[in-house]
């Protein structure tokens, strides 16, 4: 009888550390184009923001787990690999996550903020055309 309830211990464990396991963690859907327009929208929220303003640490908190979900679920997927959207939104997010680890208390500079909005609006229409 023992033996039993240790063998039934263990497939339940099994069953629910495969359940958790499984789950998804991050704040994506999933799906590559809407996913990829809420981090655009995010980021430029965080952008946006003054020095001054009281949201200003948990929107940039908020972008940079973006930036790391999106890299996690979308970096290794072979269906959104090439496509130009893509390629243009990689580099952008790398942009603004190496200014947020090297600068963190620093404000985004102009140069760059100019930079990541023409790159966005790239995305964005490449998104439109299906690229």
């Amino acid at each position: 009888m023992k033996r039993y309830w240790s063998r039934l211990l263990a497939l339940v464990l099994v069953l629910a550390i495969g359940l958790i396991g499984c789950s998804s963690p991050d704040s994506l859907t999933g799906d590559y184009r809407q996913d990829t327009l809420t981090v655009v929208s995010t980021l430029r929220k965080a952008l946006e923001v003054t020095d001054d303003s009281p949201d200003k640490a948990a929107l940039q908190a908020d972008a940079r787990q973006k930036i790391n979900d999106f890299s996690a679920r979308y970096q290794r997927a072979g269906s959104t690999s090439g496509l130009s959207s893509f390629t243009t939104m990689r580099t952008a997010l790398n942009s603004l996550a190496g200014h947020y680890s090297s600068y963190p208390n620093r404000p985004v500079p102009q140069k760059l903020k100019s930079r990541l909005e023409q790159e966005f609006q790239q995305v964005e229409s490449a998104l439109k055309r299906g690229a």
